[in-house]
């Protein structure tokens, strides 16, 4: 149990400089790895059911929200802007079933998936991103998106559903990666870290 105004305890494993504001509500801790250099502002919600690990320098802005009960992964310099939605879980709309929470699991037809966001991805306001997508590493996507499949690295991706418009430049954000890692060294979070709680493909 958290104690009010403890917004650090009971989560799986926590590193340094990490700031969690007081109005983020966050359910599912025990499941949750935070690495070093990460902010999650007010009015975030996260329900985590599975495990979920958000690496170094994340930040998760306000009004995101992370739910659907399946693994989640926001990779080292990964950005929630405000307002995204990562569902990694949804009812079929399509009739396979009822929908809805309050409706018995034997009469419902649920899909829930992993959702990654890989290394210096970047997600823009008010973004919708579907179960079983990866956003790969340098990804910018652009504000309102909605992400439906799995996005290839390094590229700019707009409208619904996402499509990629044109490539991202890596050179100095690696640059300024190498740069920071020498003045301000932190441990990455590497695929060995979470690639056993992934699915495995089919």
């Amino acid at each position: 149990m958290t104690a009010p105004g403890d917004t650090l305890s009971g989560f799986r494993k926590v590193g340094s400089n990490v700031h969690i504001f007081p109005g983020a509500k966050v359910i599912g801790r025990e499941h949750i790895s935070i690495g070093d250099n990460v902010i999650i502002d007010d009015f975030v919600f996260i329900y985590a059911t599975a495990p979920m690990f958000i690496g170094s320098y994340v930040h998760i802005a306000s009004f995101s929200s992370v739910t659907g009960g399946g693994v989640v992964v926001l990779e080292d310099f990964s950005t929630l802007s405000s307002g995204v939605r990562v569902l990694c879980g949804s009812d079929d709309f399509l009739g396979g079933g009822l929908t809805n929470s309050t409706i018995p699991g034997a009469y419902r037809a649920v899909t829930r998936s992993h959702v990654r966001i890989g290394r210096h991805a970047i997600i823009g306001a008010n973004t919708v991103i579907l179960p079983g997508v990866t956003v790969g590493e340098g990804c910018a996507v652009g504000s309102g998106s909605v992400v439906t499949k799995s996005l290839e690295p390094w590229g700019v991706y707009v409208g619904s559903p996402a499509r990629h418009i044109k490539p991202r430049p890596s050179d100095l954000i690696a640059e300024s990666e190498r740069e920071l890692q020498a003045e301000r060294p932190f441990e990455p979070l590497t695929l060995a870290m979470f690639e056993a709680a992934l699915p495995k493909p089919t």
